[in-house]
């Protein structure tokens, strides 16, 4: 069975969104936390809300996870703090919104780093030691997106399809072995994502970021290697990809997240191409 309380949570974009909820909740259920993101003040003002609201150990550490061997300096300051973490929530991400040749060399790069790269070494680090004690959890956080092609933002569904099933192969590899894996895929959430991703929000269909931690928690228990959390039309996703020719599912994602902003002006896109209603989530 799993435990919380006495446990120590690492929880990566903890300052807001989803990730942030992730922290309250963990507290709420009796762990200790270590929350990181860029975002010192909001951090801290977190951490002292959920050590006066719970009573319990919280430390902060300011860290951009885009940058290279970003992971090796939160684990290094979790070291020096002397802390164990036994369930690591990698929540940190964010998208690119727009034709893959148009977008910023930077933000590419960034997505790439912060999506999957941070992801990968900060299971790496952590989970050695949750093996050795025979006792862990790992929750990585993937989208609905990383079940089918996204034209549009073509690097952020690729980088949660990885997500997807490198959390699903660390599932079977940790199985007997006291550790649970679980990717979250989440529908489109009421959180900063498509205001950072500066794309629209599918008003109709997003659910808030407590519902997403519940659903999330309520799969670990139960040892689940993926969940889907979001409303009945976002499964969908998850079984289009099985039961459509391949050329079929990417003419509706093209047709159906693509978007007319992404049109230079007097340069017209292809019909072919041409962007209409985006359907990202997180």
């Amino acid at each position: 069975m799993l435990t919380y309380n006495g446990k120590t949570a690492l929880v990566t974009g903890a300052s807001s969104g989803i990730g942030l909820i992730f922290a309250r909740e963990l507290a709420a259920r009796g762990c200790s936390l270590i929350l990181v993101a860029r975002s010192e003040g909001k951090l801290h003002a977190l951490a002292d809300e959920l050590r006066s609201q719970h009573a319990i150990l919280v430390d902060v550490i300011i860290a951009d996870l885009m940058q290279e061997h970003a992971a090796q300096h939160v684990y290094t300051q979790v070291q020096e703090l002397g802390r164990t973490v036994d369930i690591l929530v990698n929540n940190a991400g964010f998208a690119a919104y727009g034709l893959f040749d148009r977008v910023d060399f930077a933000k590419q790069h960034g997505q790439a780093m912060l999506n999957v790269v941070a992801v990968v070494d900060l299971a790496h680090l952590f989970l050695a030691g949750m093996l050795r004690r025979g006792d862990g959890a790992i929750i990585n956080v993937a989208s609905v997106l990383g079940y089918v092609p996204t034209p549009g933002s073509a690097v952020y569904g690729a980088s949660k399809a990885f997500v997807l099933h490198f959390s699903e192969a660390l599932w079977q590899e940790c199985r007997g072995r006291g550790v649970r894996v679980l990717a979250l895929c989440p529908g489109p959430t009421k959180t900063e994502f498509f205001d950072v991703a500066q794309m629209p929000a599918p008003e109709a269909i997003m659910t808030s970021p407590a519902y997403v931690v519940q659903v999330a928690l309520r799969a670990l228990e139960r040892d689940q290697a993926a969940v889907i959390a979001g409303k009945a039309n976002n499964v969908l996703f998850g079984f289009m990809p099985r039961l459509l020719p391949r050329r079929v599912v990417l003419w509706a994602m093209g047709k159906g997240f693509m978007q007319p902003a992404t049109e230079p002006q007097g340069a017209p896109v292809p019909t072919r191409h041409r962007p209409h209603l985006d359907r990202t989530a997180e």
